[in-house]
């Protein structure tokens, strides 16, 4: 079985387009038994930090009504992580009702201070932990990419909140990961993600601590339909080592706790 904890769907021009039906096929042809996906519509910011255009933005409710209902075409093998706006929004009313209505398929919160450029230790994010915690929710950030988004300021905020769980996805992207890395063994409630993450570090994480403190996430379809074989430019992803050389490094046990039973425990799948 494989959990994958991180896949989106949505639209952001001129990179992104990302179809449910690319994350459905690629499931089936890699062997994926489910997936989380969070809407990348909710981007405040684009990848130079500059706001997304007014015109395309949509509401943080819409997006989650859309997110719901793509993931309520495939039962059983999407769920959901709604995405939050922070700069612009931050849970309403209609928002917590959305959450009670389809509790069955909400497994988490998505924060992103890359898009957001808002850290997770900031003090306008505590209504979103209050309404994490009030839900059981677990919170999955991004990490990487700006001083926002380092993983310090997401070990603050689970510092800050030993009774929700917070899981670092990337483990600070674009770095050699060995910050957040260090960081992981000194909270229980803080996990790591594999997205884009060498299966070095993660042999390394399970070394120190053991095989409960690190998720299987990917991406996907970031790179299209095929992300989890190659990139936009026909090379093997780093996904074809976690499915194929990893199980030669670590036990089957181990292996079986990275690749799905830490999700289902943390996500409570």
């Amino acid at each position: 079985m494989i959990i994958d904890s991180h896949a989106h769907i949505g639209t952001l021009p001129p990179f992104f387009d990302m179809k449910t039906e690319e994350i459905l096929y690629s499931m089936e042809r890699y062997g994926i038994d489910f997936s989380l996906i969070s809407n990348i519509e909710a981007a405040e910011n684009d990848h130079q930090g500059n706001p997304v255009p007014r015109e395309m933005q949509k509401s943080q409710n819409e997006i989650l009504r859309a997110t719901i209902a793509e993931a309520r075409r495939a039962p059983g093998k999407l769920g959901v992580l709604p995405w939050l706006k922070i700069q612009q929004e931050l849970p309403d009313e209609e928002f917590v009702s959305l959450i009670k209505e389809n509790r069955d398929i909400i497994y988490g919160i998505k924060i992103h201070p890359f898009h957001s450029i808002t850290a997770p230790d900031d003090e306008r994010m505590e209504p979103v932990y209050k309404l994490a915690a009030e839900f059981g929710l677990p919170i999955a950030s991004h990490t990487g990419g700006n001083e926002e988004a380092m993983s310090p300021h997401l070990y603050n905020a689970a510092k800050r909140h030993p009774e929700i769980d917070f899981v670092m996805v990337h483990m600070d992207l674009g770095t050699d990961n060995s910050v957040a890395l260090d960081l992981l063994g000194k909270l229980p409630n803080l996990y790591g993600d594999t997205t884009w993450v060498p299966i070095e570090t993660t042999v390394e994480a399970i070394r120190r601590y053991g095989s409960k403190k690190m998720i299987f996430g990917t991406d996907n379809p970031i790179d299209g339909k095929d992300t989890l074989l190659h990139n936009k430019f026909g090379e093997r992803s780093l996904y074809q080592k976690y499915f194929n050389e990893l199980k030669e490094l670590i036990s089957p046990e181990d292996y079986e706790n990275l690749m799905w039973k830490n999700a289902k425990k943390v996500f409570h799948i």
